[in-house]
C-alpha cells in the first residue's frame, strides 16, 4: 500500500510496510497534523491513540525517509536524516520521493496523510 503525504503544495508518496503497527496507523487515516521538529533529524506528531506493537522488533536503525512509530512515547517519527539504532522504534514505511519537503527547520503546520488505493 502507498501513502500520500501533502506538505503545502508538495506531494510525497511512501510505501507502507505490512505489519500490525502499520495496519493500526492506516485505521487512523486520513489525518491532518502539525509536524514538530525533533533533534534536527526527524519530524514528529502524536496520533490520537497508541498503536499496536504486536510482533514488532525490539528496535531499528532508521534511514532518511523512514516513517516510524516510537512506542515508548507513542509518536510517529519521520526521519529526514539517518539515525542510529533506537529501541522501541517500529518502521511503518518509507518515503519514496520528496523528502526534501521535510528537511526544513522548525515545525510544519499542516501535513495531510491519506491512503492511496493501489489497483
Amino acid at each position: 500500500m502507498k501513502l500520500k503525504i501533502s506538505v503545502g503544495e508538495r506531494t510525497l508518496t511512501a510505501r507502507l510496510d505490512d505489519n500490525p503497527t502499520t495496519r493500526d496507523f492506516i485505521a487512523l487515516l486520513p489525518l491532518t497534523v502539525k509536524l514538530d521538529d525533533y533533534a534536527s533529524t526527524e519530524k514528529v506528531f502524536y496520533p490520537s491513540r497508541k498503536l499496536s506493537v504486536k510482533n514488532a522488533p525490539s528496535g531499528i536503525d532508521p534511514n532518511a525517509g523512514d516513517i516510524t512509530y516510537y512506542a515508548p512515547w507513542g509518536n510517529i517519527a519521520i526521519f529526514y536524516k539517518d539515525f542510529g539504532y533506537a529501541g522501541g522504534l517500529v518502521k511503518i514505511g518509507s518515503i519514496e520521493n520528496g523528502i526534501e519537503a521535510l528537511q526544513v527547520s522548525g515545525s510544519i503546520d499542516t501535513v495531510r496523510f491519506e491512503l492511496i488505493e493501489e489497483r
